[in-house]
């Protein structure tokens, strides 16, 4: 009896001791960088300066900044042109390798492949392929087009990151629609189908309908994901951001204003607060519109 009553009263710690480890790397790596961020911006630090307090100073000159609002810009951008891709490319791809045909596993490794993919090595390639004595542009300059400055525009440069952060996305987006395929009943698609519904019609009423969910879940993913971009313009447009640094990113200039021995950490602080704050309503915003539409 003694044995038992030792064991029941270790029995309420036990969780914690397994969790400890978690916890402490949660703790470390997560909570408390995010503490620091947020108690930073309201500080004047630098990199080898402890700062002081300044209160609101670092927001209120964020209004003022320039390029607080050219990466603003350039965010929700980046929002615009990628998100509706990345909701609906992958759903047509899952459906296009759903079917059980010869070879559709090799296809299916084949969309995935950027996925697991280094961001700097698919950037390279894509810088190689869009530079202007690329391969691209050698293609066109064969035609009889002429060279296209994709890396030099600053709009065309923009577009060309998108479209990288479009094809990288693919696979991923393509597996978690794979999955929420997988649970839709094939009898819905067989009365429509008896009910005279073409391929088109059946997508549109019972394929969407289906997983409307997972579109919200993509949705929200991928505007976040957008909107903290930095890999894919960093490698096109370089440190600087494109022409008169007209592509920086709130993300890119987050790394350039904080990094360096005179680097102000405060200020990039409170760039960071305002990340999470606008990916934490992005997040809101998507979540809302699906509940109005489900009532």
């Amino acid at each position: 009896m003694a044995g038992v009553t030792r064991v029941r009263r270790q029995l309420p710690t036990s969780p914690w001791l397994f969790a400890a480890p978690g916890l402490l790397v949660v703790g470390a790596f997560v909570l408390y960088p995010f503490v620091s961020t947020v108690v930073n911006s309201f500080t004047d630090r630098r990199t080898l300066i402890p700062g002081h307090f300044v209160g609101l100073a670092n927001f209120r000159e964020l209004i003022h900044d320039d390029m607080f609002w050219t990466g603003l810009r350039n965010s929700t951008l980046y929002i615009v042109g990628v998100v509706p891709a990345l909701v609906v490319l992958p759903l047509l791809l899952a459906l296009l390798v759903q079917k059980n045909i010869p070879g559709i596993t090799f296809f299916r490794s084949a969309f995935y492949t950027p996925v697991v993919a280094s961001v700097v090595v698919v950037g390279l390639i894509w810088v190689w392929l869009l530079d202007e004595r690329g391969l691209v542009n050698s293609l066109l300059e064969t035609v009889g087009i002429g060279r296209v400055g994709f890396l030099s525009d600053q709009w065309l440069l923009l577009l060309s990151a998108m479209a990288v952060t479009v094809w990288k996305g693919l696979g991923y987006y393509m597996i978690i629609y794979l999955a929420a395929l997988a649970d839709v009943p094939r009898e819905l698609h067989e009365a429509a189908a008896v009910d005279g519904a073409g391929a088109v019609r059946r997508f549109l009423t019972v394929t969407v309908p289906a997983v409307r969910s997972t579109m919200v879940l993509v949705a929200a993913l991928s505007s976040v994901a957008a909107f903290k971009t930095f890999s894919e313009v960093y490698l096109l447009a370089g440190p600087d951001g494109g022409p008169a640094g007209e592509d920086t990113t709130l993300v890119m200039l987050v790394q350039r204003t904080g990094t360096g021995l005179t680097g102000r950490v405060g200020y990039a602080s409170a760039l960071s607060v305002v990340v999470f704050v606008v990916t934490v309503a992005l997040m809101l915003l998507v979540l809302r519109a699906d509940r109005r539409e489900r009532t």
